[in-house]
């Protein structure tokens, strides 16, 4: 796949801004936030991430679709929250993609599971990384393969996803 950088330029042509709304968030291809604010902050752009040297982006590589940044109303700005699917098209970003391979070739690497159990953990974490019904039995799955396979590979799971899991998830697998 060959990645296109993006200028950081925005379009817009109006002078005036609506009372509320989303800005442009930057995020290098790793997933480290580069700037929530772009359109408001220009002047933070970067091309290239300062902590890993990967190319930015501002939009979805699949759709196209602008990274929604920070929202803003007349008096504030809300918190925010990094995306890990793109609202255009559903798909994965990214950041979100290089985690769940990095999982899932984690999951290839763990001995203490049969070659079933390795299958049906990579295949939980497909359903832990999206907010569906099937969520919960994949959540529960995942906590008995990860608990059979110990200690040092739930650390490295949860080191991988914790960013890219939804707050309830986390909760569930890493209560504390």
């Amino acid at each position: 796949m060959t990645l296109k950088l993006d200028s950081g330029k925005t379009s817009g042509g109006s002078k005036s801004k609506p009372e509320n709304w989303y800005d442009t968030a930057q995020i290098c291809t790793n997933g480290h936030v580069i700037n929530e604010q772009l359109i408001s902050s220009p002047h933070i752009k970067k091309k290239f991430c300062d902590r890993c040297g990967a190319p930015t982006i501002t939009k979805c590589q699949h759709c196209r679709v602008t990274i929604k940044g920070a929202y803003h109303t007349r008096t504030t700005t809300s918190s925010w929250t990094r995306p890990s699917f793109c609202p255009g098209c559903g798909k994965p970003y990214l950041w979100t993609e290089a985690k769940l391979k990095a999982a899932q070739e984690l999951s290839d690497e763990l001995d203490n599971l049969s070659p079933d159990e390795r299958s049906l953990l990579k295949k939980s974490l497909d359903d832990i990384v999206r907010d569906t019904p099937q969520t919960a039995v994949a959540v529960n799955r995942f906590k008995k393969l990860v608990a059979k396979a110990g200690k040092p590979a739930a650390d490295a799971f949860r080191d991988i996803l914790v960013d890219v899991l939804s707050e309830a998830v986390k909760k569930s697998i890493w209560p504390s």
